[in-house]
């Protein structure tokens, strides 16, 4: 989940960084952030792939527009007369934030990271899945550039027969997930018109075998960087992002899913080190979904574990979270402060060939079964507020594939 918690990291700045060595980005995300992504080859494709996503500005000047869209969509958040106060909060934060990313190379790189991928998965599709293919993915953010919206648009221009829209977070919240889905739903709404495409929706997967194969690996990879004599005592912080109790409390299933994914993980690790489940991004007075990811740090270090590994749960990709607020603010600034012996990140999934593989067993699985969403996503939050999340919902289970 990174909409919301993105949120967060929009109203507060972080301290300077001090010496602290910790892991830093692999020459492969500083390619990924530099690099142009791979084009796809220019044919009608057949079944078309929309990677949902929240999206990240690349450039400093893209950060007014990121945060105006994000402050003024009222399913990820809902603000007294935001019409006005969202607009305002975003002119407001903008030079704060620029500020955040300019110390992350100067943009966000989840474009890049989500165009590897894209590609990844659909030579994988067209091999495994002729029937379909050809696949081409399309990426639809929320908040920046390309918009949910325009890839449709491109989608329909292209002559897709079979649209999925697959979200790009494993764990479901009406926050992430459900904005996206919503957008796709008003888009057709506020045409009068119906989709020329057959859509289906992959809108949860948490524990997907491959997915928590993936995070395995880059666990295992990561504690094996700990001194050998520390490495039993490591504790395992998975890091997700925190949920106002305000939207937990109307059912949103968010925190279970996470709690899953976290879960296997550990199954597959044979529960090699303590661990605990951790939030992160909590903003504001009202309650959140708690223990927080700093707060814990601090807690440990008083109680005398001073060897912990951080890992982004509910993650794929690398964005400002991952590499300001976890990097820089946890493992540099605040590991320094509590006296932290040994701090990493375990490494997001970014380019990984299985996870690749993880994405194309996803749709393949989906397109196979023939069905047009889980049966999950038929339920509304048993104290919705929202209506037209029941519109969205009815929208797609109702969709006829064949």
């Amino acid at each position: 989940m990174a909409a919301l918690g993105s949120a967060g990291r929009f109203f507060h700045f972080a301290r300077s960084s001090v010496g602290l060595t910790v892991r830093r980005r692999s020459t492969a995300a500083a390619l990924a952030q530099n690099a142009a992504p791979e084009s796809q080859e220019n044919r009608k494709p057949k079944t078309g792939i929309l990677m949902l996503n929240m999206g990240g500005p690349e450039k400093l000047e893209d950060v007014h527009d990121f945060l105006l869209r994000l402050f003024m969509d009222t399913d990820l958040m809902k603000l007294p007369v935001q019409n006005k106060l969202g607009p305002f909060i975003a002119k407001r934060r903008t030079p704060k934030i620029q500020e955040q990313y300019s110390k992350i190379g100067g943009g966000s790189p989840i474009r890049r990271w989500t165009s590897m991928q894209g590609e990844g998965m659909v030579k994988l599709l067209d091999e495994a899945s002729p029937d379909t293919a050809p696949h081409k993915f399309y990426i639809g953010f929320r908040y920046v550039n390309p918009l949910t919206e325009e890839a449709i648009e491109e989608m329909e221009k292209d002559g897709v027969e079979r649209a999925v829209a697959f979200t790009q977070y494993p764990q479901y919240s009406c926050s992430t997930t459900g904005s996206s889905l919503n957008a796709i739903y008003r888009y057709y709404r506020n045409r009068g018109d119906r989709p020329k495409m057959r859509w289906s929706v992959i809108d949860r997967w948490p524990t997907h075998p491959l997915l928590v194969e993936c995070f395995t690996e880059h666990i295992r990879n990561e504690l094996l960087k700990f001194p050998e004599d520390k490495r039993d005592d490591v504790v395992i912080l998975f890091s997700a992002h925190s949920l106002p109790m305000a939207v937990v409390n109307r059912g949103d299933p968010y925190p279970q899913e996470v709690g899953a994914t976290v879960q296997r993980v550990m199954e597959r690790l044979g529960h090699c080190n303590p661990y605990r489940l951790v939030w992160q991004s909590r903003v504001g007075p009202m309650a959140w979904l708690g223990p927080q990811t700093d707060e814990v740090i601090k807690g440990l270090s008083e109680r005398g574990k001073k060897n912990i590994l951080l890992v982004p749960i509910a993650f794929t990709s690398d964005h400002i979270e991952t590499l300001h607020e976890l990097d820089i603010e946890y493992a540099q600034v605040l590991a320094e402060e509590c006296g932290v012996e040994n701090i990493r990140r375990a490494e997001s999934l970014n380019g990984n060939p299985l996870f690749m593989k993880a994405l194309a067993d996803l749709v393949q699985s989906h397109l196979k079964s023939n069905e047009p969403c889980s049966r999950q996503l038929t339920l509304r939050c048993p104290l919705c507020t929202n209506p037209t999340c029941g519109e969205t919902k009815a929208f797609f289970a109702s969709q006829k594939l064949s």
